[in-house]
C-alpha cells in the first residue's frame, strides 16, 4: 500500500500509514528534532504510535553515541533505550570489519559517536596519519576541523587499487538541519577530502542498505515503515532495502523536491507532519489522466501541469500533483509547473 493505492471498497475502513505495521523506524534530524529541540507534533505522535507498533530510530549523524541519542530523545519526552537507536558508526564498524579486522589502528575523523563504536569493536583509534593507520573512517561532528581533514588526506594519498588503505564514510548527507537553519553535513566534509586526494569513500549509512538491514534484523521487522525527511538518503535507502517509506515535510526536502523525485526516491506516503501518521491516508484515483486526492485534482497535458481543483488542503494538492507528474515517466524539467502546486506552508527547520 502507498501513494498509488486504488480506491478500496466503500465499506472498508480507510487505512493510515501505520495500518498493519509491526515496526516504525524514524530518522532523527528533520523528523524528530532540529538541533536540540523537538519539531512540532513529533513527540506526541511518536508516543501515540508506540502504543501499537515498536519504535526504532536510525540516524546518519555520527557525532553522538547511541546512548547519548537515547538520552536526548528521552529528554524530549520519548521513551528510548540505547539499543533502539541504530547509528551510522555502528554500520561503519560492521563494514570495516569486512575489510580490516580489529585490533587494527584506524584514523578517525569525527566525534565521540564514531570513537566509541570503533573502540567497542576492538579497534585502536588514532587522529594522526603518522601512526600508519590501516583505514580511515570519517563521520560528522561539529568540532571537525581543517587539520582533521588534512590528516585524512595524508593517510589516503595512495589510491586503494594501488595499495592504499580503505576509506569509509558513515554517510554523505550534504546538509544537516539545525534550530537556526540548514548547515553543511558530512557530505561536504567527505567531499573536501575527496577533492584533495581524488578518491571516493565507501558509504556505510543511508542511502546504502547495511544500516537498514541492521535495523530490520534488530527489531525483527516484517512490515516496517520508515520515516524520513530526505529523498536522496532516507527514501532512496528505504526503497533499496525494500521498506515502505513516508516523507515528512518538517526537514530538508520541500514540495518542489517531491515533485521532482526520480524513480527509486519516491515515498509511499507524503506527510505534512507526524499527526498524519494516525489519519486515514487519502486514496489517489486516476480517471482520463486526472489525478485526484479528495478535493484536489491535477492533470498533465503535453508540457503543462494543470491544477483543475485546489481542494481544501495543500498536502492533498501536492499528493495529486506528484502522482500526475510521476505517472508521465518524465523529469520535472520537461514541464511548466504552477507555483501553487509547490507552495510550502509546511514547518521547516
Amino acid at each position: 500500500m502507498g501513494l498509488f493505492r486504488r480506491a478500496a471498497a466503500p465499506a472498508a475502513p480507510a487505512s493510515t500509514p501505520l495500518t498493519g505495521r509491526d515496526v516504525l523506524l524514524a530518522d532523527l534530524d528533520g523528523v524528530v528534532y532540529a538541533g536540540p529541540g523537538a519539531l512540532p507534533h513529533a513527540v506526541d505522535n511518536l508516543n501515540r504510535a508506540a502504543e501499537t507498533v515498536r519504535l526504532g530510530y536510525i540516524t546518519n549523524n555520527a557525532s553522538r553515541t547511541d546512548a547519548s541519542v537515547a538520552e536526548h530523545l528521552s529528554s524530549l519526552g520519548l521513551s528510548v533505550r540505547a539499543e533502539e537507536v541504530v547509528t551510522s558508526p555502528q554500520a561503519a564498524m560492521r563494514l570495516l570489519a569486512t575489510k580490516v579486522p580489529p585490533p587494527a589502528t584506524i584514523l578517525i575523523v569525527g566525534g565521540e559517536g564514531l570513537v566509541v563504536e570503533a573502540e567497542k569493536a576492538g579497534y585502536t583509534v588514532t587522529r594522526s596519519a603518522e601512526d600508519s593507520p590501516q583505514a580511515v573512517v570519517q563521520g560528522f561532528a561539529p568540532e571537525v576541523a581543517w587539520t582533521d581533514l588534512a590528516e585524512a588526506a595524508f593517510a589516503l594519498k595512495v589510491p586503494e587499487n594501488e595499495g592504499g588503505i580503505p576509506w569509509i564514510s558513515t554517510n554523505t548527507d550534504w546538509t544537516i538541519p539545525r534550530e537556526r537553519g540548514v548547515a553543511p553535513g558530512n557530505g561536504t566534509l567527505v567531499s573536501a577530502v575527496h577533492t584533495a586526494v581524488g578518491r571516493l569513500s565507501t558509504v556505510a549509512g543511508k542511502p546504502e542498505t547495511p544500516i537498514f538491514k541492521e535495523a530490520l534484523a534488530r527489531f525483527g521487522a516484517s512490515n516496517a515503515l520508515f520515516l524520513g525527511d530526505r529523498l536522496d538518503t532516507d527514501i532512496l535507502g528505504a526503497a533499496r532495502a525494500g521498506i515502505a517509506s513516508a516523507l515528512v515535510l518538517t526537514g530538508i526536502d520541500r514540495p518542489k523536491h517531491v515533485l521532482a523525485a526520480p524513480p527509486g526516491s519516491r515515498p509511499d506516503y507524503i506527510l505534512g507532519d507526524l499527526r498524519e501518521l494516525h489519519e486515514p491516508y487519502p486514496e489517489i484515483t486516476e480517471k482520463d489522466g486526472v489525478f485526484t486526492v479528495r478535493g484536489a485534482s491535477v492533470r498533465v497535458v503535453d508540457a503543462d501541469v494543470h491544477i483543475l481543483a485546489e481542494g481544501a488542503s495543500q498536502i492533498d494538492l501536492l499528493r495529486a500533483g506528484a502522482a500526475a507528474i510521476w505517472a508521465t515517466g518524465l523529469a520535472i524539467y520537461a514541464f511548466r509547473v504552477p507555483e501553487k502546486l509547490y507552495a510550502d506552508p509546511f514547518h521547516r527547520p
